[in-house]
């Protein structure tokens, strides 16, 4: 057996080893150690290996879903190795001590996940692969739950990007390829060759070309082949559900990269998980489909207005009309997931219970057409999606026959096929039942004939059907004419067979056989029935999901009392009364309201510099109004009194920042990367939200670089651009930036208290009241008041030197504000220098140590 086990695990590469050994999974060596850590199981042994025990720990087959999801949640990868033939056929094949015969099924890794357990039902569950050709990089991501295939084309640079927009939960890429992204599994670099991809993909789909798929890139078709290879060895040549491919314009939706991502917290909040994002503030879908399509809307709106204006019409008309909206969302939250549960009959993982899920949300989906149908004044975006709501009358009508209303999740025990559906099924199952209704006829006659009032009939799975009965009364069926067979001795009881009883059992257990047989191929027929429909099948599931994402946005709005937005082709912002929408329902249950605010950005008043004190709502109001250009764009309504937003075709968010010591990065140089990325990609169609450029390195330099950071988003990249800081100086920006202008969220000082206001107003902040929110924090009073005297010394000597920001207008820039500090600078260098140390006593170099303490003292403020 070990030996048998050692060459599956040699099969399984990298991947912890489910060995089937009857009704548990084990796992032996360094597998069992791992799964024991991770599982919290008992770690055994079995044997010996070399001499030492080997490890062993070991899990139930029925219940093996559960501790697979808790291996692939810990970043492992599972290897499934079943018996592949029963004990008698190992015994005829090899004699009575033939060991049964083992191979890998399936490998279960987090991208390939089909089954209901393992996923969550609000969130896709992406597989992706990457790989470059000739300078240029195709990116190829699935859904294996439901077959949707996405294939991309970007420049190295922007993979990253492309990922953050995924979040697959696994990627495959070549091996040894040098700019692999961190985290990624490599594979054999034979698998994402161009040429493969095309045939790999035109043998799944049955064509003879792509075309009438679209356009694809050799990049896309290398990352295509990558992944199917890829699905090819994780189902041991099975492929789940691929739908045609659908090739992404790059350019088609708003770029975002991965900094901006995390910073606006869109699909995840920074603790990580959905509490806390853009997506559960917004989220009324009513399934799981369409969270899912929500959640991909936001990770990627819409650059096209008229496509976005579509998207608008359709909310806004369920908007307008509460009743009807309440009856789909009613209708829509008793819908299955049928694109899911089509993958898994797809895969070969299905179920009686997919199938009626197929059947219910077929049936729905043709009420749910029928009853918008009846509507007056369709939008255009739900015209369009009508015809694909019904067609599969067919099907349904099939699977309504075949199948009980509520088929079982197992089909092993049979029982899902209906009544009236086949006869000779029906004959069977009368056979069968008949014969259990003569045992029942049978134990009340040997009751009477024998006189033991306990005896009964029982079955188990090993001996079948048997009588039994306590053991002082065996003597009266052990005679040899009693009719009676002994066949096991108990303690407390006898068992006994008899003749009739095993004629009784085999017409059952013939009938029940033939019976599970006849369920069984009639299972793999409506399974074929419904993988021939499975584009339209997927059709239904996405016009469904695309409804239901526009049924959520009108609730939103409803909710919320949130305006559409009017999409314009200029570079222009302009928004009355915006609110954070994730702010504000976290305000909601404490009773307490959001300050909205303002916003207009044109061509003329491009780039706002915000002051104001900490605290005081600079950052939610550059984060509110960064979200409310996602949801225009992504075709929702937005948290605000009334709003026009200018399409935009990159957004940039560097708002917050931390260090990545993985990569040898601190705060400072993160917060650089990011400021990088945006000045050298941002165009005059972007919109960029900047809070504290430079606040991670000294007053000079951070002041230089928000100046010089500022000059360039007006001068060269001339984007919209909300900009807040610190830094009063930049104030004089105003004077020679003429699309800047100047304002600041408002604060009062009321009896020594700090009151935030979150309002924004014209002009320029008159102070940071810095000393006042590190008052509100709990700094001791001592430590304020010192600071106070600080302060007072450092203001009185930018009065007198004319500020930081005087001589800004010239180059180079805070020569006369550096002036003071670097004269300081320049004396003590000439002290040190001055000092021939080796002709210094002790008693002189201690005087000399004191007296330049003194000196530096005295130039402190």
């Amino acid at each position: 057996m070990m030996a048998q086990y050692l060459a599956l695990k040699a099969q399984a590469g990298g991947c912890l080893l489910f060995y089937r050994m009857g009704d548990f999974f084990e796992l032996f060596f360094d597998d069992a150690r791992v799964a024991a850590q991770v599982l919290d199981i008992a770690l055994t042994s079995r044997g010996e290996h070399d001499g030492t025990p080997i490890p062993m720990c070991g899990v139930p087959v029925h219940s093996a879903e559960s501790y697979l999801a808790r291996l692939i949640r810990a970043g492992q990868r599972v290897a499934i190795a079943e018996q592949v033939e029963t004990p008698q056929e190992a015994r005829k094949r090899g004699g009575s001590k033939a060991l049964v015969a083992r191979d890998i099924v399936r490998f279960v890794t987090a991208g390939t996940l089909t089954e209901e357990a393992l996923l969550e039902p609000r969130r896709a569950n992406l597989l992706a692969a990457v790989c470059e050709v000739r300078g240029r990089c195709g990116v190829a991501s699935i859904d294996v739950s439901t077959g949707a295939m996405v294939l991309e084309e970007c420049a190295p640079p922007d993979v990253a990007a492309a990922l953050a927009r995924l979040a697959p939960t696994e990627v495959v890429v070549p091996e040894e390829w040098p700019d692999a992204p961190p985290g990624c599994f490599p594979r054999p670099r034979v698998d994402f060759a161009s040429d493969g991809g095309d045939d790999r993909l035109r043998k799944a789909h049955g064509v003879a070309t792509l075309d009438g798929f679209g356009t694809f890139t050799r990049p896309m078709l290398a990352a295509a082949g990558g992944l199917v290879a890829y699905l090819e060895h994780a189902g041991r040549g099975t492929l789940p559900l691929l739908l045609p491919p659908v090739a992404r314009d790059s350019g088609g939706s708003l770029a975002m990269d991965a900094a901006t991502r995390a910073s606006l917290e869109i699909t995840e909040s920074a603790h990580g998980g959905r509490a806390g994002s853009l997506l559960a503030a917004v989220d009324r879908c009513s399934t799981g489909a369409g969270a899912r399509l929500l959640a991909d809307d936001l990770a990627a709106p819409l650059t096209d207005k008229a496509a976005i204006e579509a998207r608008q019409s359709l909310v806004g008309w369920l908007h307008d009309d509460a009743l009807l909206r309440s009856d789909l969302r009613t209708a829509l939250r008793a819908l299955p997931d049928i694109a899911r549960a089509l993958g898994r009959l797809v895969a070969g993982r299905g179920s009686p219970r997919d199938l009626g899920q197929l059947r219910d949300g077929l049936t729905d989906a043709r009420r749910i057409r029928d009853h918008l149908a009846r509507q007056d004044d369709r939008p255009e975006a739900l015209q369009a999606l009508l015809p694909d709501l019904g067609g599969h009358g067919a099907l349904t009508d099939l699977l309504s026959r075949a199948l009980v209303p509520a088929p079982p999740t197992e089909r092993g025990q049979g029982g899902y096929i209906a009544e009236g559906y086949d006869a000779g099924l029906d004959d069977l199952r009368r056979t069968s039942g008949s014969a259990r209704r003569a045992i029942a006829a049978l134990e009340a006659k040997y009751r009477a004939d024998t006189g033991v009032a306990a005896l009964k009939i029982r079955h188990n799975g090993v001996l079948g059907y048997f009588i039994e009965v306590p053991a002082r009364h065996a003597d009266a069926l052990m005679a040899p004419d009693s009719g009676f067979t002994h066949r096991q001795t108990m303690a407390g009881a006898v068992r006994f067979n008899s003749l009739v009883l095993h004629e009784e059992a085999s017409r059952i257990a013939e009938a029940g056989g033939h019976a599970l047989a006849a369920e069984e191929a009639h299972f793999e027929e409506l399974v074929a029935e419904a993988c021939a429909a499975r584009e339209a099948i997927a059709r239904t599931a996405a016009a469904l999901a695309r409804i239901d994402v526009a049924a959520s946005h009108a609730e939103r709005a409803a909710e919320g009392r949130w305006a559409r937005p009017a999409i314009l082709e200029q570079p222009s912002l302009r928004i009355e009364a915006g609110r954070h929408p994730v702010v504000e329902e976290a305000l909601a249950p404490r009773g307490e309201r959001f300050v909205a605010n303002d916003c207009a950005l044109d061509p003329d008043d491009r780039l706002w510099l915000i002051g104001g004190p900490n605290m005081g709502g600079k950052s939610t109001f550059l984060r509110q109004n960064a979200l409310i250009v996602i949801l225009a764009q992504a075709g929702a309504f937005v948290p605000a009194a009334r709003a026009e937003v200018g399409l935009c075709d990159r957004l940039f968010s560097r708002v917050g920042a931390s260090d990545n010591l993985a990569r040898g990065q601190s705060t400072f140089m993160v917060e650089m990367v990011e400021t990088a990325a945006i000045l050298s990609q941002a165009t005059p169609r972007s919109f960029v939200i900047l809070d504290e450029v430079g606040r991670g390195t000294s007053t000079y330099d951070g002041l230089a670089l928000a100046w010089a950071v500022a000059e360039a988003v007006h001068e060269t990249n001339r984007c919209r651009c909300l900009f807040a800081t610190h830094y009063h100086e930049l104030a004089r920006l105003a004077e020679t930036c003429d699309a800047l202008s100047l304002h600041h969220v408002r604060a009062r000082e009321w009896k020594g208290d700090l009151v935030l206001l979150h309002e924004l107003a014209q002009g320029p902040a008159d102070r940071s009241y810095g000393l006042s929110v590190a008052r509100l924090a709990g700094v001791p009073q001592p430590v304020i008041a010192r600071a106070r005297a600080v302060l007072a010394k450092l203001e009185k000597g930018r009065a007198e030197t004319g500020g930081l920001a005087a001589g800004l207008g010239d180059l180079p820039l805070f020569a006369a504000a550096a002036q003071v500090e670097e004269e300081q600078c320049d004396a003590l260098r000439d002290r040190l220098r001055a000092i021939d140390i080796d002709a210094l006593s002790p008693r002189e170099a201690l005087d000399t140590l004191y007296e330049l303490r003194r000196e530096v003292a005295a130039s402190d403020p």
